[in-house]
């Protein structure tokens, strides 16, 4: 017998004997309370005696509790619900009876009215403290869970035999830091699944190369919908409706959607029996919980799932564990953050006010609930799950993304999937496990702080305008703020101005940041301006930003050559000619200058695009929000997101090359499911992505994922 089950043992052992003396606790304090309930003689007891026959009584009462209830329930599911419901405190005061006349000391008794009373109260704290010591327990979690789903499951029809595909997205965690992880020992799942243990490995490790857009909203759409084209940024000023457009915003995400299925005039990813859980988009799934885009709409049986928060916490152990690790997450968010202070760690940002909650929703409510929800899913034996776990991204932004308290959130995470993969040993259908992140995330302090000014700021100065003498702090750009606000219906302002000018006069620019990617727009001009354009009605501002030793480089619209680079000390490239050779996009590696191409052909790209600056060296950007582990733009780990999957899968790309951009993460992960589809798949199914060699294999040429 290994030492693990042992230490589970123990443990059982230990959370048994704890309810056990919370059960004798209580038994001692009722009997104190109410009259008809008593533990000793007539002729009265010693203290030794009277706790004896609590711990008598409190026993049996477990005992009966644990063995005969589950029989009890099993012969009475055929009785309505509500008289079931009224039923059921009698029949515990009935066991309270029996153990009470069980209880070997022979002291003691209760009134039949009264053990109702006594028994309800016992098996609520005896219920809450088991709870409570199985915060930790992922074992015990994962059996409530199964028996949470054991009745739906039962339910379900039959479903296929061939495999089922779950894929979970760890938002923000870039190739090196996963393998980093790996390396470290905080990640035992994942490390078994490369064969890090000595094992043979189960599945291959591949980087891709994400757009320019390192973002969660452009990453997600282009995964799930097969398009993010015109996704310049995290957040961007639309000129035609005057509004900024925020990927995490609940309408400006419904709205990428219906662009996206308008363009590929296709559902998404998961339309063939497909959950979403957890994400900006829905893929075009049937079931959707905590997915953004839908939070406006009315709720209806298309857009309200079981399996959302709702369906979660209506069990009291789940509420339970999560509200306790909640406290315990805010807990640890306020230590740390105090240790940095005190400890003077640079890079450091403000970690104050709300973050500790957004914090702790992110790391534990999301992450439980999405978790829950996956296993759900897979035991009602859905075909394909695609879900977002947020807390590492939501922490590394404030700790930083190589930081202790980031590689603690992975610690957690690397569980989570632990959960996950033993789900399929209970499932009806072999599942296979792909996981994969959307970005990664860079280090660096925030321009800010080494500069003392903001890039609005900046821009200002460099339009000749008035600058505050104090800098303004820029918003956070982080998944969890407004993902809470959808979770509670609270309506989300962050960028929803709109911005008309005043006739007869120029407006000031407007000025976004998308971590290490900034964006300027001229709302009064109702196109894209040129580079002569900007430089006829503000002659000092491409230069100022150009020449500054916190900027990389820049992108503008020119008459003359369409479109074209600018760099420090005058250098300009014109795109047809710019390379990931030259000047300005040197230290940003391969695939910069096509991400740049592309963006310039988005048609809501902004007037000027600003790339912070990039020390290859050490990997570090500099921020235009306040964060300390950024993404958005290009430069360090931020581009280079990591694809995991099963071997039984065909591999990424068939040259081993690395792949570029999320709409081919898109075409890959397609694939996957037409290889575990079962049957052939026509070319006009929406599982087929067009190529002309979407005809599939039959059944048993498939081959099958014995890890699952």
């Amino acid at each position: 017998m290994g030492g693990g089950r042992w230490r589970r043992i123990a443990s059982q052992i230990g959370r048994s004997v704890a309810v056990w003396a919370v059960s004798t606790l209580t038994m001692l304090a009722l009997a104190g309370i109410l009259p008809d309930f008593r533990l000793k003689d007539a002729d009265g007891d010693s203290a030794t005696d009277i706790a004896v026959t609590a711990a008598a009584g409190a026993g049996a009462f477990g005992l009966l509790s644990a063995l005969v209830w589950p029989l009890l329930v099993r012969m009475l599911l055929l009785i309505p619900a509500l008289v079931l419901g009224l039923l059921v405190f009698f029949l515990n005061g009935a066991l309270l009876l029996i153990a009470m006349d069980m209880n070997p000391t022979e002291r003691g008794g209760v009134a039949p009215e009264t053990a109702v009373v006594v028994a309800a109260v016992m098996s609520a704290v005896a219920s809450a403290t088991g709870a409570a010591l199985a915060v930790r327990d992922d074992d015990a979690y994962r059996r409530r869970l199964y028996r949470l789903a054991d009745r739906r499951r039962r339910a379900t029809p039959p479903c296929p035999v061939d495999p089922g595909t779950v894929f979970v997205q760890l938002d923000g965690v870039g190739h090196d830091v996963l393998l980093q992880a790996v390396d470290a020992g905080a990640m035992p799942t994942v490390a078994r699944w490369l064969g890090r243990d000595g094992a043979s490995a189960t599945h291959r490790l591949t980087s891709w190369r994400t757009d320019w857009s390192s973002q969660t909203g452009a990453s997600q759409l282009g995964i799930l919908h097969g398009s993010n084209n015109d996704v310049p940024a995290f957040r961007w000023y639309e000129k035609d409706s005057g509004e900024v457009v925020v990927c995490n915003r609940p309408t400006s995400a419904a709205e990428l959607q219906r662009r996206a299925v308008a363009r590929t005039g296709d559902g998404g990813l998961l339309t063939l029996d497909g959950a979403s859980r957890g994400n900006l988009f829905g893929g075009g799934a049937d079931e959707q919980a905590l997915v953004l885009s839908i939070a406006t709409r009315r709720r209806s049986r298309e857009t309200r799932s079981r399996s959302g928060y709702f369906a979660y916490f209506s069990d009291p152990a789940n509420a339970v564990r999560t509200a306790l690790s909640f406290a315990a997450e805010v807990g640890r968010e306020i230590g740390q953050s105090t240790r940095a202070r005190l400890h003077k760690v640079r890079p450091r940002v403000s970690r104050g006010g709300l973050y500790p909650f957004l914090r702790a929703f992110a790391t534990v409510v999301e992450r439980d609930v999405v978790v829950s929800a996956v296993m759900g899913d897979m035991l009602a034996g859905r075909t394909a799950v695609y879900a977002d776990l947020i807390a590492y991204d939501e922490v590394a932004h404030h700790s930083g993304p190589h930081s202790r308290d980031a590689a603690k959130v992975l610690r957690r995470l690397d569980r989570s999937l632990a959960l996950i993969e033993n789900v399929a040993e209970h499932a009806p259908r072999p599942y296979r496990l792909v996981l994969l992140s959307d970005h990664g995330q860079s280090p660096g302090e925030t321009f800010r702080a080494r500069y003392g000014l903001t890039l609005a700021d900046l821009v200002k100065a460099g339009c000749g305008l008035p600058v505050p003498r104090r800098a303004r702090r820029t918003r956070s750009g982080a998944e969890a703020r407004n993902t809470v606000r959808a979770a509670l219906h609270r309506p989300v302002e962050e960028g929803a101005r709109q911005h008309h000018p005043d006739a007869g006069r120029h407006a000031e620019p407007v000025v976004l940041a998308s971590g290490n990617l900034g964006l300027v727009s001229f709302p009064d001009v109702h196109h894209r301006m040129s580079r002569e354009e900007i430089d006829a009605r503000h002659p000092a501002l491409l230069p100022t930003l150009a020449n500054h030793p916190g900027v990389g480089f820049l992108l503008v619209r020119s008459e003359e050559h369409d479109g074209v680079v600018l760099g420090a000390r005058g250098v300009e490239v014109p795109l047809d000619r710019l390379t990931d050779d030259s000047a300005p996009l040197a230290p940003f590696g391969p695939g910069a200058a096509d991400a740049i191409r592309r963006t310039h052909a988005f048609p809501h790209t902004a007037d000027i695009m600003v790339n912070s600056f990039h020390d290859p060296a050490d990997g570090e950007v500099l921020a235009f929000e306040e964060q300390i582990g950024s993404h958005g733009g290009l430069g360090g780990a931020q581009s280079h997101a990591f694809l995991l999957s099963p071997r039984v899968l065909s591999a990424p790309t068939a040259d081993g090359s690395e792949p570029a951009g999320a709409e081919h993460i898109h075409h890959i992960l397609r694939r996957w499911l037409r290889e575990g589809s079962g049957p052939q798949v026509p070319l006009n199914d929406p599982l087929s992505d067009g190529r002309t060699d979407a005809i599939l294999p039959a059944p048993d040429t498939v081959p099958q994922d014995e890890s699952a």
